[in-house]
């Protein structure tokens, strides 16, 4: 991380800084990010002034303070902030029509665009929910289901579109937990099939598969999976 040189406008320095970093990836979302104390001496500013830089991030909705826990970033640009700003109060059929709506199409590019190396990752996705959700880890295993939809639409090779989607990741997680929790099961023979299906470049079949298994979870008026 570049440290930043003294000036009156300290408190934006390190402010933006700190939003590059999350930009870049350097804490992903969902992560927590370093301590006061550790951002001060990485940046060389004050702790006053890192905590004004972290509170306007969090005011920005680009981070959330948890009492106990540390400070997690919810969203990594302005654009997912202001998403999932609007999101989070949405019902659980809200937010699934909406990943009905992105998604699907998101299936139909990756389908189209996909590399070896985006297969590789999304079977190695697909062990995992298995894995956990064997060992009776259902928290992992739908945080691993999380991950294989946001790896489908990292296949699409656009990354306009992932800025966008990274806005409900969040709350889709969220809700992921939940339904898994309720429902016991994290839905590893549809999630095959559409891995398959974009592995086998059919984007007509990838969309099918995926509109079809959402719309089941609609129908049902359950959490997404």
């Amino acid at each position: 991380m570049q440290s930043i040189t003294r000036s009156p406008g300290l408190i934006d320095q390190v402010t933006e800084v700190l939003r590059r970093e999350i930009r870049q990836g350097r804490w992903p979302v969902g992560s927590r990010i370093p301590t006061e104390p550790e951002l001060a001496r990485i940046t060389g500013a004050g702790r006053n002034t890192v905590r004004e830089a972290v509170q306007s991030l969090v005011h920005a909705g680009l981070l959330d303070r948890r009492q106990g826990s540390g400070t997690f970033v919810l969203a990594d640009s302005s654009v997912a902030a202001v998403l999932r700003r609007e999101i989070d109060p949405a019902r659980r059929r809200e937010l699934l029509e909406l990943r009905q709506a992105l998604e699907v199409t998101a299936a139909t590019l990756a389908a189209q665009r996909r590399s070896a190396a985006d297969i590789d990752d999304m079977r190695r996705l697909l062990g995992e929910i298995d894995r956990h959700h064997r060992a009776g880890d259902l928290d992992a295993a739908a945080r691993a289901d999380a991950a294989l939809h946001r790896a489908v639409v990292v296949a699409a090779h656009n990354m306009t579109y992932l800025e966008v989607y990274e806005g409900v990741v969040p709350t889709m997680t969220e809700e992921m937990l939940a339904e898994v929790a309720d429902s016991g099961t994290v839905y590893l023979d549809e999630h095959r099939a559409l891995v398959d299906a974009i592995d086998d470049r059919d984007a007509a079949r990838a969309a099918t598969t995926l509109y079809g298994f959402l719309s089941d979870l609609l129908s049902r008026d359950v959490g997404p999976g």
